[in-house]
């Protein structure tokens, strides 16, 4: 059985259902996803993802910030989501799917970790400090409750480009927020801890440059190219051999009224 399971950060669902659901029809994947939904669980646009038939909808939302949604044409259960520092603000939730044939039993988790504003510096900026808390707890939740343990994926915007070809410049975004070496560190670590393995990467290996993310500071973003990759796919080690391959989608980086993320796929032989 194929499974194609996609992630993006939409930067508000409301605003952007529309793209969403083009990308659904265009690409039909299994699963879909989203991050910075931006949207409290009441206000989402549950109607237009099921007249497409994506019925199975898992949302933990808030107003205006943050807020990871699951969309899905397979049955799952809700697992239920986690707060990481705690602050209940939207960064995670987590499906098992259900009654899906060969995919049953494989768990979801979606997350959105913090940005980490501009500076940094944990001592004079607290948005930093609070996404380097949010990696260490990640690494505690991979050694404490074993999630990688069986058939387990971990999408989302994780906001650290980890490795040297995840950014268009190494050497000058190593003192900007996403791909500082205490980033960098943190993130490997909860990768290497839960016993991860980085599906993207392992597909698309370096040195080939990969990126999910511009700016929307640039005039010219795909001249420029000043790309990172922020949005991951990690899948536990007994899914490792299912790796069938990987989409991003550089062109919706275009669309009309675009998120500054692009999709990506992944796809499994489960």
């Amino acid at each position: 059985m194929r499974l194609n399971v996609a992630t993006w950060n939409i930067n508000s669902v409301r605003l952007r259902s529309g793209l969403v659901t083009q990308f659904l029809l265009d690409h039909q994947p299994d699963v879909l996803c989203l991050q910075e939904t931006k949207c409290p669980d009441d206000r989402f646009p549950l109607g237009d993802f099921r007249k497409l038939g994506y019925n199975h909808i898992a949302i933990h939302g808030q107003k205006g910030y943050h807020g990871v949604a699951v969309i899905s044409r397979l049955p799952f259960e809700e697992r239920g989501s986690k707060a990481f520092c705690g602050k209940n603000d939207a960064r995670h939730i987590s499906v098992e799917l259900k009654d899906a044939g060969a995919a049953s039993g494989v768990t979801i988790h979606n997350f959105y970790v913090p940005a980490g504003g501009d500076i940094p510096d944990p001592e004079v900026n607290e948005k930093f400090a609070h996404k380097l808390g949010f990696l260490d707890e990640m690494q505690d939740w991979c050694r404490m409750d074993r999630p990688a343990a069986g058939r387990a994926i971990v999408v989302g915007d994780l906001n650290v480009a980890p490795l040297e070809n995840d950014v268009w410049s190494h050497k000058q975004m190593k003192d900007v927020v996403s791909h500082t070496p205490v980033e960098c560190d943190k993130l490997l670590g909860v990768l290497d801890c839960g016993d991860w393995v980085d599906a993207i990467r392992t597909l698309t290996p370096e040195p080939e440059r990969v990126y999910t993310w511009w700016s929307y500071r640039a005039k010219d973003w795909e001249a420029a190219n000043r790309g990172r990759r922020l949005d991951h796919v990690w899948v536990s080690k007994e899914l490792r051999g299912s790796l069938a391959g990987s989409a991003i989608l550089r062109e919706a980086r275009n669309w009309e009224r675009p998120s500054d993320h692009v999709p990506v796929l992944v796809h499994l032989d489960v």
